[in-house]
């Protein structure tokens, strides 16, 4: 599968709606703490973790 950045960014979104959604599901925590603490930070990890996996994969693919 070729990534481009449409594809990836709906990956992401995808990866964090199906984790909120189980948390949600679960009743583990109350719906709004989920929804205004947990998705936010999912999401910032999330990208976090995009740009240091394509900076590393620039990285290797040059060296």
């Amino acid at each position: 599968m070729e990534f481009d950045l449409t594809r990836t960014v709906a990956l992401l979104v995808a990866l964090v709606l199906l984790g909120t959604l189980a948390l949600i599901g679960m009743g583990f925590m109350a719906t709004a703490t989920v929804l205004m603490m947990v998705t936010p930070a999912m999401l910032v990890f999330g990208a976090i973790c995009l740009a240091l996996g394509i900076k590393h994969g620039e990285y290797r693919a040059a060296n």
